[in-house]
């Protein structure tokens, strides 16, 4: 993994929980900002895992455990998909809620990421 990306993910994960949190407040079904920062963790996400792919190949092999770096991978890739499909089927203000606490945890999933490659 590479740092600065890692950086990147975490914060734009946060920042897009900040704003489910604020459409969740103004009590608000979820619009575009929310879905579209949900598909901008999901998307950068992909990128980790070209990246976690090759990185072996030039030399940056993880340093823990790689069955566990890529559980952890592969669930935090799947939950921004699935939740943003489930706010798209359930147009409800909590849907916001929802999104927020899936961001957060793709934030803290990537934390941990970063840890177990270096």
């Amino acid at each position: 993994m590479i740092l600065w990306f890692t950086i990147l993910q975490m914060v734009v994960a946060f920042a897009g929980a900040a704003t489910c949190l604020v459409v969740f407040l103004r009590k608000s079904a979820p619009n575009d900002y929310v879905l579209g920062a949900t598909l901008l963790v999901g998307v950068l996400l992909l990128v980790q895992m070209i990246v976690a792919i090759i990185a072996p190949a030039t030399g940056n092999a993880p340093v823990g455990d790689p069955l566990e770096f890529w559980l952890y991978l592969i669930v935090a890739l799947a939950l921004p998909f699935a939740a943003g499909f489930w706010a798209l089927v359930d147009r409800s203000r909590t849907a916001n809620l929802v999104l927020a606490v899936v961001l957060i945890s793709v934030a803290v999933m990537t934390y941990r990421m970063q840890v177990i490659w270096g």
